[in-house]
């Protein structure tokens, strides 16, 4: 299915040293304010107190987080658990405040505004804990990141490997540069947000340097960049359809999903939009720079020659 046909192929990679350099820009910001300003973790890396409480009724969540919030604690977590009536919340540590403390005022201000609420169970999450999850989470995205590369070194060449990765990374680090600029809280759902972008990212980057082996093989009077403008401008139709769709399901969790998914779909937002960008003008620009030919990736002779800028030349994309 191709809605949008490009009918002369763009000269995408005429640009590449000015994206690039506006890319190394964006990326080193990323990193100063990673450096600088550092993330603003959630409960689950700081440590905090876990409250669970029950109401008779389905409870108001944000009813509920208002009465916590006029207490003056910052990055309260609140949000149902199990059933409607069940709500789970997460306060961030106090120093001089003591669990227990800090619970009986946070379920005294629950039963001033609806007397109907029973505390189940309160604990705390010591800061041993967070430690243990962010650890393990950066093993995670080592691992993903190691996945990717061997993926795409047997299925392509270690050049598209490379050039994959940077734009990957590049991706992630820039969502975790606005996450440090804004200070937005960095919870376990932006985390999983960041790894989705991950695989994401990568599967653009897949798609390109697919047309680009099938371009080596079809056209062998075009050079590498004619080849990479081609494959570029043949994949827009289904680029502009495939991020379109999945950022209008993103966009509807960032603007109805409530304060629960509000910065996973922000993370996934950020992640969407500069994916599509390092695929065109980071990954695809670093192989090219990295000398992608041919010989790389076809072996034996190539299929006649075709014109690229013939509408019945190719596959439909």
């Amino acid at each position: 299915m191709e809605f949008f046909k490009i009918r002369r192929d763009i000269p995408f990679m005429r640009h590449a040293l000015l994206f690039n350099a506006v890319s190394f820009a964006t990326f080193a910001l990323a990193v100063f304010f990673l450096f600088s300003r550092g993330l603003h973790l959630s409960v689950e890396f700081t440590g905090g107190t876990l409250m669970e409480v029950n109401y008779t009724q389905a409870a108001d969540v944000g009813k509920i987080r208002d009465t916590v919030d006029g207490l003056g604690l910052a990055d309260v977590q609140v949000q149902n658990f199990g059933t409607s009536r069940d709500v789970m919340i997460r306060l961030p540590a106090q120093k001089g405040v003591s669990t227990a403390q800090q619970s009986e005022k946070v379920l005294a201000a629950l039963k001033a505004a609806n007397s109907d609420v029973t505390l189940r169970r309160t604990e705390f999450v010591g800061p041993q804990v967070g430690e243990e999850l962010a650890q393990d989470g950066l093993k995670a995205l080592a691992m993903v990141v190691l996945g990717i590369m061997v993926y795409l070194a047997f299925r392509f060449e270690w050049k598209y490997a490379v050039a994959a990765i940077i734009a990957n990374l590049h991706d992630v680090v820039i969502i975790l540069g606005f996450f440090a600029f804004f200070q937005w809280e960095f919870s376990l759902a932006v985390l999983a947000a960041v790894l989705a972008v991950l695989g994401y990212s990568v599967n653009e980057s897949v798609v390109i340097f697919d047309r680009i082996r099938e371009n080596f093989r079809r056209y062998r009077k075009m050079n590498t960049v004619e080849i990479i403008n081609n494959a570029i401008t043949s994949t827009i139709s289904r680029t502009i359809i495939t991020h379109g769709s999945t950022q209008i399901m993103v966009l509807s969790m960032l603007l109805f999903g409530g304060p629960t998914l509000h910065y996973f779909a922000l993370a996934l937002t950020i992640g969407i939009l500069f994916g599509i960008y390092s695929s065109v003008f980071v990954a695809a620009a670093i192989a090219m720079w990295l000398g992608i030919k041919r010989e790389d990736l076809i072996k034996g002779p190539a299929k006649k020659e075709e014109d690229p800028n013939d509408p019945n030349a190719g596959a439909t994309v």
